[in-house]
């Protein structure tokens, strides 16, 4: 009976162990607030981080991240510029060091946009914190929510550093009817 009870005690301590491994290192469960980046994640979606990975990849344009907007809240945004990057909006269509980028992303909001444009037009050279060469520092990313038309992004408060992200949005998990994985697009570059 001793023995039962103290196998009992280590599959405990070890699972708990294990929770909290995951949950401090490994990925993290987050509450979508607002709608910046309906309808790819709407307001009370729940989604798992992903706190490891990115940490020994690098972050990639399209990749949807939370990071630490202020002290007290995160946000969930698409990483549309990384360091070095030129970034241009023309009529709602999207240069990245002069190439066309494809946003599929945006397809719905284009669709169901209630002004002439969603993003607008805009150059980095626009946003705070930018070089003299008019593109993103080391370090740095530009990032816009996908309902572009309520975002408050990087047009709004300027680049983010990359120590503030907290990581990579992995799935959504609740509603359970609406679980969704990959949200980093297969963006194209025109040639």
């Amino acid at each position: 009976m001793k023995k039962e009870i103290l196998e009992w005690f280590v599959s405990i301590v070890v699972a708990v162990a294990l929770v909290l491994l995951i949950v401090n290192f490994v990925a993290q469960s987050y509450t979508v607030k607002g709608d910046s980046m309906d309808p790819t994640l709407k307001d009370g979606e729940r989604v798992v981080v992903n706190l490891f990975g990115y940490k020994f990849g690098d972050i990639k344009k399209g990749n949807v991240i939370v990071f630490h907007a202020t002290k007290d809240s995160d946000y969930v945004k698409r990483v549309i510029g990384t360091s070095g990057d030129n970034v241009e909006y023309k009529k709602d269509k999207l240069y990245v060091n002069g190439k066309k980028v494809d946003e599929p992303y945006l397809n719905y909001n284009e669709k169901h946009k209630q002004y002439n444009y969603i993003t607008g037009s805009f150059e980095t050279k626009d946003i705070n914190q930018v070089d003299q060469k008019n593109k993103i520092p080391k370090g740095k990313l530009l990032v816009l929510g996908d309902n572009r038309e309520v975002s408050k992004d990087s047009r709004s408060f300027g680049l983010i550093d990359e120590d503030q992200v907290v990581g990579k949005v992995s799935f959504s998990f609740w509603p359970l009817n609406e679980m969704k994985f990959g949200f980093d697009p297969d963006t194209k570059e025109d040639k």
